[in-house]
């Protein structure tokens, strides 16, 4: 819909509703007839909101980048990254920071104790570990709880919304291998730009 189209359409519902408000409840009994077709509100729906790009890899991407598809599970995961960030009141570029973390430490999978192979007592999409701190098994193991911790750590590093992903999300982690968080980064960012508004 062009832009003149979508602006006097709205502007006419506005009109409609700023009249209503001003002339207060209708008090005549007699049933109106609405048409009901929902052409404006279709179109408005179909309008929303787009995330701003350059917002989410303000750095570009660094090195080589890896992808891979993602099950209903790990979308899910996604969607409750995204949630909790709009709960802690940060913005895309957290949940970009937040999901290449996440992708880098399970591959957006809640894992809980792998045994032989787990990483000291390391669980869930951060991979956080109960004896540091982050919480019970129960609560890191939850996406919202574990999105939140983590977010809570990037919030008190000082300038984490000017550095390199990478950086911030190793300056949380504290990982073995700093720099893998940012071959994630633009799948992160595609994932955030496709379910931020959804």
């Amino acid at each position: 819909m062009n832009t003149f189209i979508r602006k006097s359409v709205l502007g006419i519902a506005g009109l409609a509703f700023a009249g209503g408000v001003a002339a207060g409840p209708m008090t005549d009994s007699t049933p109106t007839t609405v048409d009901t077709t929902p052409v404006a509100a279709v179109a408005v729906q179909a309008d929303k909101p787009s995330v701003d790009k350059a917002k989410l890899i303000p750095h570009g991407v660094q090195g080589a980048q890896s992808h891979v598809d993602l099950s209903d599970e790990q979308v899910a995961n996604v969607k409750a990254i995204i949630a909790a960030t709009k709960k802690a009141g940060m913005d895309e570029r957290a949940a970009v920071v937040s999901i290449a973390t996440a992708l880098q430490e399970s591959k957006l999978e809640n894992l809980g104790h792998l045994g032989d192979r787990n990483d000291h007592d390391s669980q869930g999409l951060f991979q956080q570990r109960p004896s540091s701190g982050w919480g019970t098994v129960e609560q890191i193991t939850d996406p919202e709880y574990s999105t939140t911790a983590f977010l809570k750590g990037l919030k008190q590093v000082d300038g984490w919304q000017d550095m390199p992903l990478t950086k911030a999300a190793q300056t949380v982690q504290v990982s073995a291998y700093p720099d893998h968080y940012a071959q994630w980064e633009q799948q992160a960012a595609d994932l955030v730009t496709e379910h931020w508004n959804s």
